[in-house]
This record gives C-alpha cells, structure tokens and sequence, in this order.
C-alpha cells in the first residue's frame, strides 16, 4: 500500500512510519525540515515542503492510497488550513481513507450530555485554542466525502508501548487518564486496514 504521511517528524507521526515500513507498505512523507528525518528504507520518499501550500501537499500525495495527518496545533490555524487543502488534494487524487490524530477534547462529554470534554468540566485544560483548531478538523472531515478515522488520546506522554488499552467510539474509555505516544501510533495505525471506525472518533487511553 502507498501511504501518503503529514507529520512524520511528529512524535506519533514517526512510529506510525516506522510502522508502516516494517510492514513494507511505501510510505511518502511531506516534512519542513529533512534533517530530522533518518530513515534509510527502500520504500521511504521524503519530500521537503510545507502542509499549508497546495502544491506540496498534492506532491506528497500523487499516487496514495490513504493518508495520515498526525500534524499537531501549533498555536496558529495551521491545523484545520491544512485539512482543507488536503481534503482537496484527496478528492483529485481520487483518495477516499484518512486516518488524522485528534484529541480527547473533542469527544463527547459523559458528564454533560451535549457538550464535548474540552467544553465541559472533564477538562484540565485552561486553554482550549488547540481543541478548537481540531474541532475545526473534525468539522471539515464530517462534512467531506472521505472515509476518515480521528484517534483522540488523552495525556500521550512518551513512554514504552504496553500493547494494551481500551478504545471507544466518540467517547474517553471511562476513567482513562492517559496512553503512550507508542500505543496510540499502533492504533492509528492498525485503522489502515481495518474499517470498524469509518467516520469516527476514537477515545483511546489506558
């Protein structure tokens, strides 16, 4: 399979790579900065460039079969402009699967019915620009032709894979606090081949 990659240079982006190479899929990955790439695989392309003009993001993904976004917010609307051109570069490359990393924010409050965590008092978080910036993506992508997938972490701290945890769609698995950057590369990845969460959010957490 061709997996076109935004974020790779990420903390979860560069498993999911490591990943999808293992498995001998051929992996294209749109980053700023090559330096911080060092992987020498047959299968891996690099292409230097950024997620905000339309022309790399089209490059990165001629060819694909499925896309990854694990771009993280970056304080800016980067986030959710980049999500619009990549929409658009998929519906002309005739590229249908999406699998993007999100955040618990935006599932759905257990507490208060109605409102997602990030808006309700299951949040610790004091600001909520990041949350808003992937509201915005999760919006875009509802509305779109895609078949996308959003893996929501809670707290990812980087930390060894356990190999076991609990997901749940639109909602926090109950009483999770927080899951490693490993595990939830593994998961995001595994939605490569697997269908169960077409068009979702995905809690996950310990």
């Amino acid at each position: 399979m061709k997996i076109s990659v935004l974020g790779a240079t990420g903390r979860v982006g560069s498993h999911l790579v490591s990943h999808a190479l293992r498995s001998n899929h051929q992996v294209t990955a749109l980053v700023r900065s090559p330096e911080k790439v060092q992987i020498s695989d047959k299968n891996f392309i690099l292409h230097q460039g950024n997620a905000l003009v339309k022309e790399d993001i089209h490059l990165a993904m001629h060819g694909a079969d499925l896309v990854v976004s694990a771009l993280g917010t970056d304080g800016t609307t980067t986030l959710s402009q980049s999500m619009r051109l990549i929409v658009e570069a998929m519906a002309q490359e005739r590229i249908k699967r999406i699998i993007t990393i999100g955040t618990a924010g935006i599932l759905e409050s257990r507490t208060e019915p109605g409102l997602l965590r990030f808006q309700s008092s299951e949040s610790k978080r004091k600001s909520t620009r990041a949350a808003m910036e992937h509201l915005e993506v999760y919006n875009i992508l509802k509305h779109s032709e895609l078949e996308w997938t959003i893996v929501c972490p809670t707290y990812l701290y980087d930390g060894e894979s356990l190999g076991k945890y609990r997901v749940e769609r639109d909602y926090l698995p109950d009483g999770g606090t927080s899951i490693s950057v490993m595990d939830t590369a593994e998961f995001a990845y595994q939605q490569i081949t697997c269908g169960e969460y077409v068009q979702s959010r995905v809690g996950i957490a310990y």
